[in-house]
């Protein structure tokens, strides 16, 4: 039974406040990705060392936002949103207070924890307060924070790393984070919820995690024998999973939707192929342009600065023109596009030039953008309104899931071709043909992409 609490709820402000978080998360990590070679100089870090920086705030979101969409599902997405808030701006502030390469992972690592919960429930408390004809172009919205978040960072992360150091990053950031948790407090009195006096499902929970966290492992230090052997089990625990899941009473993860909801499973499937396809270009470039074309991080953000821009235009009017369209034409057609964007950069090398470079992440951009808005109005509008809060938690998963594979796909072939170096001038040739290898690799799977969005028929609930 759904308990919904909002006595004279101002859905602008909750509007405002959803978009903050949006906003907030994507420009501390794409703020960072800027900063990798300050903080790999002043910590000692190398190239695949680096990578972790992004990939532990991924794995710990990966991990616990399916468990945190069931919570936030059962005990009220308000709460859980407040909280995570909380979470997320202590972690950041431990991360600007890091004296080593081991400390950093672990603030980031918290990072990720607080960003799941408020992934988790996020896109679920704009789905509860407003209306079916609405929410498209709510989505559309939140999407264009997130991508706002994501223009800013680069040139925001350069300017920031260069005059004031990489740490000021993170001391912005934690006191935006505790503006939006006032303001949660003193403006958002309501709350939704579906609680379930069924217990909480914890051993799913356990093998979920323990799956999720040994096969992103395995994967991004793959070949090693080790890495071989925890890809294998992560495998081997999320098919026990599955399985679990599917005769569990009470689940914390409903994979009914996933066999019994076609346009639910392909759109999710669809959002992983994307994410996983695109995210790791903005670490590969923030590093080929530092490294291999010598600029500094407030000119390289100058140039990296190009994708998001174009993401967020595109991003606010394809969420609306889903409300009309079909998602699934729109969001396979912002998938053909992406795939244009990454064969273009496929090209690239020691000579290329600026602009070449900036119109291939434009194209890439505006294929995005075209993407995000209507493949996430897919997901949150073929669930009943009881799972809003495991629709957002499951689309956010895929979105971090992607990330994460993506990260690792760099850090796996930066491996193969550098092992544990870091990056110099004797290695360069090696660290482009890692780059080549790692956006022909994300060119297939857009490919891919194109037809796995066009599956499943549309499909209304009426939450």
């Amino acid at each position: 039974m759904m308990i919904e609490s909002n006595p004279n709820l101002n859905k602008t402000i909750l509007l405002a406040v959803t978009m903050a978080s949006n906003f907030l998360n994507p420009l501390m990590g794409a703020a960072v990705n800027v900063a990798l070679p300050r903080i790999g100089e002043e910590l000692s870090m190398s190239a695949v060392g680096l990578s972790w920086v992004s990939m532990s705030f991924l794995l710990a979101s990966s991990v616990f936002l399916v468990p945190f969409g069931k919570i936030s599902d059962n005990w009220g997405r308000v709460k859980m949103f407040l909280y995570s808030n909380v979470l997320f701006g202590f972690a950041t502030l431990f991360c600007a207070f890091s004296f080593s390469s081991e400390t950093l992972l672990m603030g980031r690592l918290l990072q990720g924890i607080g960003a799941a919960g408020i992934f988790a429930s996020n896109m679920a408390i704009v789905i509860s307060a407003f209306e079916p004809h609405e929410r498209g172009k709510m989505i559309g919205l939140n999407v264009m924070a997130v991508y706002v978040g994501l223009s800013i960072a680069p040139v925001l992360g350069g300017i920031l790393t260069e005059s004031l150091g990489w740490r000021s990053l993170f001391f912005i950031n934690a006191g935006a984070v505790l503006l939006i948790i006032l303001a949660i407090l003193t403006k958002i009195k309501a709350e939704w919820a579906v609680p379930d006096k069924a217990k909480f499902d914890i051993k799913g929970t356990l093998i979920y995690m323990f799956s999720v966290s040994g096969l992103m492992y395995g994967f991004s230090h793959l070949p090693k024998t080790e890495a071989i052997v925890f890809t294998l089990l992560g495998i081997a625990g999320l098919l026990i999973f599955v399985r679990y899941e599917l005769k569990h009473p009470n689940p914390v993860f409903e994979m009914q939707l996933f066999f019994k909801n076609k346009l639910f499973a392909f759109s999710n499937l669809s959002a992983f192929i994307n994410y996983a396809a695109t995210f790791a270009i903005t670490f590969v470039f923030s590093l080929y342009l530092q490294y291999v074309k010598g600029l500094s991080p407030k000119e390289a953000g100058f140039i990296l600065i190009a994708q998001p821009v174009v993401m967020a235009v595109v991003a606010s009017f394809s969420g609306k023109l889903s409300d009309t369209k079909d998602p699934r034409i729109l969001a396979s057609l912002g998938m053909g596009i992406s795939a244009a964007g990454l064969l273009l950069l496929t090209f690239i090398s020691k000579q290329t030039p600026y602009a070449y470079i900036v119109f291939a992440l434009l194209i890439l951009g505006f294929g995005f953008g075209m993407f995000s808005s209507p493949n996430t109005n897919s997901v949150m509008s073929s669930v009943e309104k009881r799972f809003l809060g495991l629709a957002s938690a499951t689309v956010a998963t895929m979105r971090t899931t992607g990330m994460m594979f993506s990260m690792a796909v760099a850090a796996l072939s930066v491996h193969v071709f550098l092992g544990d170096a870091k990056i110099h001038a004797g290695n360069l040739d090696s660290f482009i043909l890692s780059m080549r290898v790692i956006v022909i690799s994300f060119t297939v799977l857009c490919v891919i992409g194109i037809f796995t969005s066009l599956i499943g028929r549309r499909k209304t609930t009426g939450n």
